[in-house]
C-alpha cells in the first residue's frame, strides 16, 4: 500500500503524507568513507521505507477494521494485515526513492535520505524494494486474502508507475490524482475483514483522497522553493498562493463534507458524526486562514502554511480514531 509522496504508498499512514520532513541537510553526510556498521546499513534501508509516512497509512487502515467488524476484530488478522501493509507501503517508498533519487540530491528538505547521502545503490534500494513488494503481496494473500493483497499491489503499481514516472513531474494536479494511491488503506483495512467492499470504504477512500490536497499543498507552500529548484510542478510552485489557498479550502470542504457521509452511509452511532463535525468546523477554519493570509503576501514563512498542515495530521488522525471507537462506544 502506498502513500502518496507525502505520504507515500499504499498502506498506509495516513497520509500522507508524501516526502516527509527531517529539517535536515546535505551536510549530514557521512564525514569519511569509512565502511558502515551494520546497524547504520539497516538504519538506511529502513529509512527507504518512509517510516513517518507508513505510520499515516495504518492509521487509515486498523480503524476500518474496528468498523468492518463491528466491535474489535481478530488479533492476529489486524497483526498480519498492519505487517504486510507496512511492508508493502515500505516497497513503494523504496521504488519511489529510487526514481526520484535525482530530485532528492536538489531538495534541501530530502538530500539526507539514503540514496543522496550514497549509503544504499540505487540497485540496492531497486532489488529491496521489488523484494518487499513481492513479499507484501504474499504474505497478505495467504494470512489475509487475496483481495485485500490485489488492492494492496495495485495501489503500490498506481504510485510508482502512475505518480511517480508520469504525473508528478508533468503536472501541477500531479498530488491530486497521485494521491489516491494513499486512498486504499481503508479499502484494504475494510476488504481484510469481510472479504467484499461495501460502500463505507468507499467514503473514507474519498475522505482521505480530498484530504489530501490541502495536507500536500500546505507542505508544499512551505517547501516551493525546493520543488522549483528540482522543478516538480506542484501547485505552488506554478500558481499564486491566493489560487493554492482557495483550492486548499475546496478541498477542506469536500473532505468534511464527505467525511459526514459515513454517518448515514455506515449507521455510525453518535459518536463519529459528532467528532466529524467538530473536526470538521477546526479543519475547515484552518484552510480559510491560510486563504486570509495568502490574499497579503506571498511569503512562505508569512503564509504558516505548517499551520494546516500538522492540523491535517491531527484532523485525519482523529477522524479515524473516532471510526474506530464508534462501534466500541455505540453498539
Amino acid at each position: 500500500m502506498t502513500a502518496v509522496d507525502p505520504q507515500a504508498p499504499v498502506f498506509a499512514q495516513v497520509p500522507v503524507t508524501a516526502d516527509g520532513v527531517d529539517g535536515t541537510h546535505s551536510s549530514d553526510t557521512r564525514p569519511d568513507s569509512s565502511p558502515a556498521s551494520f546497524s547504520e546499513v539497516v538504519r538506511a534501508y529502513v529509512g527507504l521505507t518512509k517510516p513517518r509516512i507508513v505510520e499515516l497509512l495504518l492509521l487509515t487502515t486498523v480503524p476500518v477494521m474496528f468498523l468492518a467488524e463491528g466491535g474489535v476484530p481478530s488479533l492476529r488478522l489486524v497483526v498480519f494485515t498492519v505487517v504486510g501493509g507496512t511492508m508493502a507501503a515500505g516497497s513503494a517508498n523504496a521504488l519511489n526513492c529510487v526514481f526520484d533519487r535525482d530530485i532528492e540530491e536538489k531538495m534541501l528538505r530530502t538530500r539526507r535520505r539514503p540514496l543522496p547521502r550514497h549509503q544504499v545503490t540505487a540497485r540496492g534500494a531497486l532489488v529491496f524494494g521489488l523484494a518487499l513488494g513481492v513479499a507484501a503481496t504474499l504474505l497478505l494473500g495467504f494470512a489475509v486474502n487475496w483481495l485485500s493483497s490485489a488492492l494492496a499491489l495495485a495501489a503500490n503499481a498506481f504510485y510508482v508507475l502512475v505518480y511517480t514516472l508520469v504525473l508528478k513531474r508533468r503536472t501541477a494536479q500531479n498530488i491530486v490524482w497521485g494521491g489516491a494511491a494513499g486512498c486504499f488503506p481503508a479499502l484494504i483495512g475494510w476488504t481484510a475483514v469481510t472479504g467484499s467492499l461495501a460502500w463505507a470504504p468507499v467514503v473514507l477512500f474519498l475522505v482521505v483522497f480530498f484530504w489530501t490536497p490541502p495536507h500536500f499543498w500546505s507542505l508544499a507552500i512551505r517547501y516551493r522553493d525546493d520543488y522549483a529548484a528540482a522543478s516538480v510542478p506542484m501547485l505552488p510552485v506554478v500558481a499564486s498562493s491566493y489560487e493554492v489557498g482557495r483550492q486548499i479550502v475546496v478541498y477542506a470542504w469536500l473532505t468534511v463534507l464527505t467525511s459526514l457521509l459515513l454517518w448515514p452511509v455506515a449507521d455510525t452511532g453518535w459518536v463519529y458524526p459528532a467528532a466529524a463535525a467538530v473536526l470538521g468546523v477546526l479543519f475547515v477554519a484552518e484552510a480559510h486562514a491560510l486563504w486570509r493570509r495568502a490574499r497579503t503576501t506571498e511569503d512562505p514563512v508569512a503564509l504558516k502554511a505548517m499551520r494546516l498542515f500538522h492540523g491535517s495530521n491531527v484532523f485525519l488522525a482523529l477522524l479515524f480514531l473516532a471510526v474506530a471507537l464508534d462501534p466500541l462506544v455505540t453498539r
